[in-house]
């Protein structure tokens, strides 16, 4: 086997500046939720480890993960990212195809057994021998278990591979089936998102190369670090929502004025994802901060759980048993008392300064 080469020297080969890489760095710490004094193992890593060899299934999905993966803007694809692992295999992004193509996958898988990394994107039919999806002939699902067979780890993109996603939804009449539910004897993590935030799969990535490992996971299988807490405890329109102040319809007042979208059918209160603090884009924006209401696409069954413009049921407010029919009243009754307080404070006060000003000479009290 050929000594394969380290990050840092492909990136030196490549034109990439020590800044940029260190900034890079720096910035998946961050992402990850690291302690600043662990940035200088993350560029030992870089500087010393061998890329990971990864090979990328596509079943049945959009593409869009591939999509936005490529779009990833710390660090920039075309000069870090795809330097980060030896992508050797991706039927989507490769010139070749067919015999050859499937030639140089098994070949993969017997020069790094049990060292690769095995990439899913698009989640396995299961019905009617798996015809939905073949590869080369054979079904999507017999390509995946021999390619996992070997494999490191796993890491399932979006939320098709994740949980199922649209074609899970009922009546599923593909029999599609995300991939821990067919692969069970391996470490896989769950990457959800329709798509997935591009650096979101920049930093497991990173985890992996750093620490190889997976990224300490909840209970659905996903990188706590990044799915770690709601989007509605970050929302920028988070006030609003407190406040009870919410748009009603998407051409009033409150919309044009950035109110909480709550009541528009916002799943923000019940889905875990990092939208509302890494965003899109280069950090610009992300469907919140756009004006629509989050869809929870980061959360299993979310294409049978909508419908999508229809409100959740008694989110409780800061912790009581309120719910957005109340929060206003209950912002208002606050507003009422706390001025009403404020009154017979003052009264109070000033009847107290009267008592104790002595009276003028020649008057008697």
């Amino acid at each position: 086997m050929k000594k394969e080469a380290s990050f840092a020297e492909i990136l030196e080969a490549r034109g990439v500046e020590r800044r940029e890489f260190l900034k890079f760095c720096s910035l998946m710490s961050v992402y990850l939720g690291l302690s600043p004094m662990l940035v200088p193992k993350v560029v030992h890593a870089m500087e010393s480890k061998p890329r990971i060899p990864v090979i990328w299934l596509h079943g049945l999905e959009c593409t869009c993960c591939s999509e936005s993966f490529i779009r990833s803007s710390h660090p920039i694809v075309a000069d870090i990212v795809l330097n980060m692992i030896s992508l050797d295999y991706d039927d989507t992004l490769s010139a070749a195809a067919g015999h050859q193509l499937e030639a140089v996958r098994k070949q993969i898988m017997q020069d790094y057994k049990g060292k690769y990394i095995l990439a899913v994107e698009g989640n396995v039919p299961t019905k009617d021998n798996g015809v939905y999806c073949m590869v080369g002939g054979d079904s999507f699902e017999n390509v995946l278990k021999e390619t996992a067979k070997d494999a490191l780890a796993i890491i399932s993109w979006g939320s098709c591979a994740s949980f199922g996603c649209v074609q899970n939804a009922k009546p599923n009449p593909t029999g599609a089936t995300p991939i821990h539910k067919i692969i069970k004897d391996k470490p896989i993590v769950n990457v959800p998102g329709c798509p997935p935030i591009a650096e979101v799969m920049t930093g497991v990535i990173t985890h992996l190369l750093t620490f190889g490992k997976l990224p300490e996971l909840d209970r659905l299988g996903r990188p706590k670090a990044f799915y770690g807490t709601r989007i509605h405890d970050k929302c920028e329109r988070r006030s609003y929502f407190d406040a009870g102040m919410f748009v009603e319809t998407f051409d009033d007042d409150g919309a044009r004025q950035g109110w909480c979208l709550y009541k528009m059918g916002c799943k923000g209160p019940t889905t875990y994802n990092s939208c509302s603090s890494i965003k899109w884009n280069e950090g610009i924006s992300f469907p919140i901060g756009s004006g629509h209401p989050c869809i929870g696409c980061s959360e299993p069954n979310f294409w049978d759980n909508g419908p999508f413009y229809s409100r959740l049921a008694n989110i409780g407010f800061t912790g009581s048993d309120s719910n957005a029919d109340t929060i206003g009243q209950i912002a208002v009754g606050a507003a009422a008392v706390s001025m009403a307080a404020h009154a017979i404070g003052s009264a109070v006060k000033k009847s107290r300064e009267n008592k104790s000003t002595p009276a003028p000479a020649g008057k008697e009290e």
